[in-house]
């Protein structure tokens, strides 16, 4: 599907964009490239950032290596966009190997909460006094399908997610008198490089029936961009605190 950017849409604002090294990251760090922005491009991966600016070079993208789990490195993040944040994307995350929870080890836990959930809370933490203050602020949190439902992951990610909505509805309330809009995307199924595999027979036995019977067709990552795009927009001016799901009408079934 050919999506044509709207011109000028972002012009004059900055967005942090995080896993914006390959998937629905970097789909949504071209597009709003493309309409303007100066974006904030941060990925664990060096090299998927350097392949990044290779293709775009642009003077408005600014890439940044680091792993959002970290303070620190959430501390870089912000401080590459100078002080002033008009948008921020918190896109970074990871799966579980859809284990069940008899199989979850301490380890997978905590990682997977502190990349899809501490790290969400961590950036907001940071750029919300600057929106306040500027009376203007534009959130998109990346949640999931399994945000919503029990059979599309493992019960880690699946908490994860659930959490996710959690902190995205909280922060709206908080901040959307302040001029801060904060909203969730809920993707389905989609085409990029994230690793899932099925580390646990009983996963593969319980939901590899249940997926294959109501999973629509992947969706392409510049689809979720779009999503994403009209969330952080004035095209959406009075949505704030929604879950948008992206997902081809998979919560429908």
């Amino acid at each position: 599907m050919s999506i044509t950017p709207v011109l000028d849409r972002f012009k004059n604002r900055t967005v942090i964009v995080t896993g914006a090294g390959s998937g629905i990251g970097r789909a949504t760090a071209l597009r709003l490239l493309a309409e303007g922005a100066r974006v904030i491009a941060a990925d664990l991966s060096a090299e998927r950032l350097d392949a990044l600016s290779n293709e775009v070079d642009s003077e408005r993208l600014i890439v940044v290596a680091g792993d959002v789990s970290s303070q620190a490195d959430v501390d870089a993040i912000v401080t590459m966009a100078g002080g002033v944040v008009d948008g921020l994307v918190n896109n970074a995350g990871i799966m579980d190997a859809f284990l069940p929870t008899a199989e979850i080890t301490d380890e997978v836990w905590e990682r997977v909460f502190r990349v899809n959930v501490t790290s969400q809370m961590r950036l907001m933490r940071a750029v919300l006094p600057g929106m306040v203050e500027a009376g203007f602020g534009r959130i998109v949190n990346i949640a999931s399908e399994a945000g919503i439902r029990s059979g599309a992951s493992g019960t880690t990610y699946s908490a994860s997610k659930h959490a996710v909505i959690g902190l995205t509805k909280s922060t709206a309330l908080f901040y959307g008198p302040k001029g801060v809009r904060v909203n969730a995307v809920a993707p389905g199924a989609v085409i990029t490089n994230i690793e899932a595999p099925f580390l646990s027979a009983w996963a593969g036995e319980r939901l590899g029936p249940i997926m294959a019977a109501t999973i629509p067709a992947p969706a392409q990552a510049d689809e979720l961009a779009a999503s994403i795009t009209w969330l952080l927009s004035e095209d959406s001016p009075n949505v704030n605190g929604a879950i948008l799901m992206s997902d081809g009408g998979w919560s429908t079934i």
